[in-house]
């Protein structure tokens, strides 16, 4: 993983904290939320306020997650919103704090100048023992204040001035006035400065989690369903159907193409797709010549043609669907019919733009899992599981190629590959799939390669 720190591919855009006044209050945070505090001068923060070095100095990656279900999170400065999320356990937390300190950032920005602000994305389910206790998280409530309640306090003062400009004989009750003017000492004028940090709620029907060997849950969908990365058995009763597994992939095709949840990469406009094609057909090259321990030279183009001239009948299957319809999109063959069974399938598929956008792509780079630039993009927690696992030579030509041909723009290469990102309000509105459709949308009206054929 060194390689991938020093390549800024791995604990990338994390905030320093190094200022004594800094950590002091990170410690103050730490031991008000965990009781637990942490003698390092120096460190990396996260979004939500984790940090990797005292994580291994605590011997405790959750330290601020307790129960993988109910994430704390310490703000040192409004800054921490372009930080990643480390050890995710739901794909919606990352952007429900980014929204948090958006919505509040001007507040954010004067309680931080003064203290370290504390908080929970709260949910009424408190353990995951089981896969049914996930469908009961509907709901993520965000409430913070900082570790000396200012927020707190200055409610209670708003309600105190309120009282006394209400009640005719208030400026006689000492008591009353005393404990204003103790409560404005730490609060300043909340008259002219308000200070509020109101709990902010966020809807939860579709995500992902990492529990149980990991699953996504889609509820507010025109049809509903349930994916596991484990058999489907595994998860036991659940209140959503169906339940699929990875291996459904018939299912699964017949269920993304129902919900109009995805595209081929063929249709995507304004699309180098004859670009996109080559680029994942090197990566299932680099795969079967490291699968054979043969030598990749300097994994140019032309040393990974060389290869495939070697592996000549032994091409896998992903790479010869690729190479058929990279003919068809550069006019050199037929259009080739590529059904859900092949493996080649959910390698020519991206999301379709919508609220779920990131969600589904996240879900195709696990049935497309030799893709490892969508994987790095779309699912990093199984882009540094898989890393683990490699050779040093996948390792290092994959870690190479993202830092060559992603790092530089980011922003550009995710816009190339995806599309344009969706707006915070943006909502996915499946069309009625009744009556015809146009002529010209062949590809569209009988599903990307022909029609699914989901088992029944």
């Amino acid at each position: 993983m060194k390689r991938l720190i020093t390549k800024g591919l791995m604990f990338g855009n994390l905030i320093e904290v190094s200022s004594p006044a800094l950590v002091e209050r990170y410690n103050r945070a730490l031991q008000h939320l965990t009781g637990k505090t942490t003698t390092l001068s120096d460190f990396h923060i996260d979004i939500s306020g984790y940090s990797p070095e005292v994580g291994d100095e605590l011997g405790d990656d959750l330290y601020l997650n307790p129960n993988g279900c109910n994430r704390q999170f310490i703000l040192l400065t409004t800054a921490q919103k372009t930080a990643p999320l480390l050890h995710i356990k739901f794909s919606t937390s990352r952007g429900i704090l980014e929204q948090f300190i958006t919505a509040n950032e001007a507040q954010l920005f004067a309680l931080t100048a003064r203290d370290a602000v504390a908080g929970e994305l709260a949910n009424s389910v408190y353990e995951v023992s089981t896969p049914a206790k996930l469908f009961d998280i509907r709901k993520i409530t965000v409430e913070a204040d900082t570790i000396g309640a200012h927020v707190r306090d200055a409610t209670k003062l708003a309600g105190l001035i309120d009282r006394f400009r209400r009640e005719p004989d208030a400026w006689r009750d000492d008591l009353l006035i005393a404990e204003m003017i103790g409560l404005a000492k730490k609060t300043g004028d909340v008259t002219r400065v308000p200070i509020a940090l109101p709990a902010m709620g966020f809807e939860q029907p579709n995500f992902w989690t990492s529990h149980f060997g990991g699953i996504y849950i889609f509820r507010a969908l025109r049809y509903p369903g349930v994916i596991a990365t484990l058999p489907k058995q595994s998860l036991g009763a659940v209140p959503v159907a169906p339940v699929m597994d990875l291996r459904d992939r018939n299912e699964i095709a017949d269920w993304l193409e129902r919900n109009e949840l995805a595209e081929p990469i063929v249709q995507a406009r304004g699309t180098d797709v004859a670009a996109i094609l080559r680029q994942k057909m090197d990566f299932i090259l680099v795969d079967a010549a490291d699968a054979l321990n043969l030598d990749l030279g300097s994994a140019t183009r032309s040393d990974l043609r060389k290869i495939a001239h070697r592996l000549g009948a032994g091409l896998p299957e992903e790479f010869l669907g690729l190479a058929a319809l990279l003919r068809w999109v550069e006019g050199a063959g037929e259009w080739p019919r590529i059904t859900s069974e092949h493996p080649a399938y959910f390698y020519t598929l991206r999301a379709r733009a919508g609220k779920d956008r990131d969600l589904v792509n996240m879900l195709l780079a696990e049935l497309a899992p030799l893709d490892v630039r969508q994987m790095y993009i779309t699912h990093k927690e199984l882009f540094y599981a898989s890393y683990a696992r490699w050779s040093e030579r996948k390792r290092q030509y994959v870690a190479d190629f993202l830092e060559r041909e992603y790092m530089v723009d980011r922003q550009g290469a995710r816009e190339a590959l995806f599309g344009p990102e969706p707006a915070m309000d943006e909502t996915h509105r499946p069309e009625l799939r009744d009556g015809p459709r146009p002529a010209h949308d062949l590809v569209q009206a009988v599903g990307p390669w022909g029609a699914v054929r989901g088992r029944r």
